[in-house]
């Protein structure tokens, strides 16, 4: 059985046994939480929610949190003795899907 979720303004397919890095949440390391489900499915039977599947749900367990690697932002301006350089490190979440019920 598979589900799409929504997580950080984003879409997951995720199936049980999952683990995903996600947008950050506000959950301690061991809390579980729930994501609001799009669309459930499992080979022939597909449901499609509008917006969100009645009575299906997705829960996780939170395995980690953390910073993905650096990135670097260069800005450049030819003739103008303009550099600008800067890094970014995006929090993440890393979650362990548990269950999904349909």
């Amino acid at each position: 059985m598979f589900a799409i979720i929504q997580s950080g303004g984003k879409q997951y397919r995720v199936a049980e046994g999952d683990v995903l890095r996600l947008e950050k949440l506000a959950a301690d390391q061991g809390e579980t939480v729930e994501f609001p489900v799009m669309m459930v499915g499992a080979d022939d039977d597909v449901k499609v929610g509008r917006p969100t599947v009645d009575g299906a749900s997705v829960k996780a367990e939170v395995v980690s949190h953390g910073r993905g690697r650096k990135l670097y932002i260069y800005k450049f301006k030819a003739k103008n003795n303009y550099r600008r350089k800067a890094g970014h490190r995006q929090p993440y979440t890393e979650v362990k899907i548990t269950e999904v019920a349909g």
